[in-house]
């Protein structure tokens, strides 16, 4: 949202942001790694994949011929995922960036239904989810203490203004 009451997704400082926490430059800041299209490298072993999107879809549902209609009734987009190979933890990254009071207030408290969901989706594949949000400072505010608890409580996860790549379990 934009100060004054328009915009939304689009505004110059939450591309900044989302710029600045995504998946790729999370692993890019580490010297070790290297990504060759969706790989992830670490030297010269692949540990892990990313999607965006509908890259969860095209390119790992899909190609590991799961019908994601058959267990969900609606295709939910991550911001952000990647699957770790040596754990099949696929993470969920969901960018929230506020500047005044608006929807993603409410959008918060969507992560119990969004990561069961992606739960049912995939386990027939053997893959376990971590629903995690990368939070803009505004959500360090007290009103929000109550919906950053619920978070923790329903299994998700929160972090302000970074990923930390040890949470991913990745390779350091």
């Amino acid at each position: 949202m934009i100060r004054g009451g328009k915009g939304g997704g689009r505004t110059k400082t939450g591309l900044k942001f989302e710029r600045r926490t995504n998946l790729r430059s999370v692993i890019l800041s580490v010297d070790e790694y290297r990504i060759r299209d969706r790989q992830v490298y670490f030297g010269e072993r692949n540990v892990a994949e990313l999607f965006k999107k509908r890259q969860l879809y095209s390119e790992l549902l899909e190609k590991r011929g799961l019908d994601w209609k058959r267990y969900i009734s609606k295709r939910l987009e991550p911001d952000g995922a990647i699957l770790v190979l040596r754990t099949k933890i696929l993470f969920i990254i969901e960018q929230k960036y506020q500047q005044v009071s608006g929807s993603v207030d409410e959008k918060l408290q969507t992560c119990d239904f969004k990561n069961k969901q992606y739960q049912k989706l995939l386990a027939p594949l053997g893959i376990q989810v971590r629903y995690v949000y990368v939070l803009n400072d505004w959500f360090k505010k007290p009103e929000y203490r109550d919906v950053l608890d619920y978070i923790s409580a329903v299994g998700c996860h929160y972090f302000f203004g970074e990923i930390p790549i040890s949470f991913l379990d990745l390779p350091l």
